[in-house]
């Protein structure tokens, strides 16, 4: 109620005694009725009046207690506030000794459990055709651990962020552990500066940073396996920068020691001797889809880099004495990706559809050699291409549906020393078959904790078809946090 409502039943209770009198008067007879009419409107006078000053009251406790509540929200907005800048502000630590704040030390802890059951129709899968072997290893057969992963992840204080994980796979009949990702990222450079360091995933393509548990297939494309060896992660420093703008667009320069495939050999430290580039942009497209796009190269120096498990190279040779064949020249790759993503009226919890896809285009230049001897067993230069198409279907809540295609071809050319022909022949570098492969795949989320998959593959990574089933588990325990776009 407002005070113009008040003021209004006061007019309209004026108005009705003096319409009360004037009609009445006429009409009275004799003074006794006269007093009556008197009474029943002063009567009439003293209830208006009582309402009237009970609604008083109750405007005047409404006004209150609108009052209090603001004063009550201010109160409770200045203490959430001095709560957040208290948990900003690290606490100092006595000298000599450990801060005694319980929650000094407190990681989101995380573990995810992954496992396979696998069957092949023609054995265990080898090299692909006329690709330098890049050390990979197939999924055994029969039931096996696959890459299982510990993550601890917190913000070191306002300026870092730190995350660390330990990966368990099967290596042989052994368990291996293998610290996977150990890194630290700066929270408060200006202008839209990053800076992460330490060990960790590259930036380049799209599929590359995902850990393996993220992946929509229970493997990684045929691309990744001949162009980065799986995945590429290592040692190294990386320099991002987002713009301002209502467009995604971010740039990255990274610098890596460059041990591991397509690098190799730990070359001379000249700002690592394996460097990355990329451009990405992204965005909506209405309510219901997004896309996101990218272009990144990679150029890296190969100093003795290991010919890995084309194992007919050098066992050929090895009864004659000779050694192992390492690689030393330079390796560039270009890659280029492309994401689409669409939900109806972006609610990705009951159907939703993904399209990407990525393209490389790698040059290799340089020489085969004798590890022991350093002597050169045949020059090597190589223009490979490949790529991979899949999408991803979730038809009904929980259930999804996915088709990938991948491919790649190789135009290779070697120049054998003098009595190496045999030796550059039997390379596995040299094949006039193109390796491809589809796959299919069903999965099951019975929450975001759980994930059950059933996925065949028609592999033709060598001439020799091979047709695979996998039934494959994904569990997650513990904080673990969202993955990127």
């Amino acid at each position: 109620l407002s005070h113009r409502m008040l003021e209004t039943i006061a007019m309209q209770r004026g108005c009705f005694f003096v319409s009360a009198l004037l009609i009445g008067l006429p009409v009275a007879a004799g003074t006794t009725e006269v007093n009556e009419l008197r009474q029943e409107l002063e009567q009439m006078r003293r209830d208006y009046e009582t309402r009237i000053q009970a609604l008083e009251r109750r405007l005047i406790a409404a006004e209150n207690e609108a009052k209090l509540a603001a004063s009550k929200s201010e109160a409770a907005q200045r203490e959430v506030q001095q709560v957040v800048a208290e948990a900003e502000t690290p606490a100092p630590a006595a000298s000599g000794s450990q801060s005694s704040d319980g929650n000094a030390f407190n990681p989101a802890i995380s573990l995810v459990l992954t496992g396979s059951l696998a069957a092949y129709s023609n054995g265990e899968p080898g090299p692909l055709s006329g690709f330098p072997d890049a050390g990979s290893e197939a999924r055994p057969e029969g039931l096996s651990l696959d890459e299982s992963e510990l993550t601890l992840s917190s913000n070191v204080d306002d300026w870092f962020y730190g995350q660390a994980t330990i990966a368990m796979h099967q290596d042989g009949d052994d368990t291996a552990f293998d610290l996977e990702e150990a890194y630290l990222d700066t929270l408060s450079l200006p202008q839209g500066f990053g800076l992460r360091f330490g060990r960790f995933y590259s930036g380049i393509g799209y599929l590359n940073s995902f850990h393996p548990h993220a992946w929509d297939f229970s493997d990684a494309p045929l691309a990744y396996e001949a162009f980065l060896g799986g995945q590429y992660g290592d040692d190294g420093l990386r320099l991002s920068w987002l713009a301002p703008t209502d467009l995604l667009m971010e740039f990255a320069l990274e610098t890596y020691r460059g041990d591991r495939y397509p690098g190799g050999g730990n070359g001379d430290w000249d700002l690592g001797s394996l460097q990355t580039a990329s451009l990405r942009l992204g965005g909506d497209l209405g309510l219901s889809s997004s896309w996101q796009m990218g272009l990144s190269g990679l150029w890296a120096n190969p100093d003795s880099r290991s010919a890995g498990g084309h194992g007919h190279d050098h066992r050929d040779h090895e009864e004659e004495g000779d050694t192992d064949l390492v690689f030393s020249g330079d390796s560039r790759l270009a890659l280029l990706d492309l994401v689409w993503k669409w939900a109806p009226g972006g609610d990705f919890s009951r159907r939703y559809l993904q399209l990407q896809g990525e393209y490389f285009y790698r040059d290799e230049d340089g020489d085969y050699l004798f590890e022991d001897t350093g002597d050169q067993a045949f020059a090597y230069r190589g223009d490979q291409r490949g790529f991979y198409l899949q999408g991803v279907y979730q038809f009904r809540p929980r259930w999804r549906l996915g088709l990938r295609y991948d491919r790649l071809w190789a135009d290779n050319r070697l120049r054998p020393a003098p009595g190496n022909l045999e030796l550059a022949e039997d390379s596995g570098l040299l094949s006039e078959h193109d390796p491809y492969r589809w796959s299919a795949m069903l999965d099951y989320n019975h929450s975001e904790f759980r994930r059950l998959r059933l996925q065949y593959e028609y592999d033709r990574r060598v001439p020799k078809q091979n047709q695979v089933w996998m039934l494959q588990y994904i569990m997650s325990l513990g904080a673990h946090g969202a993955h990127r776009y």
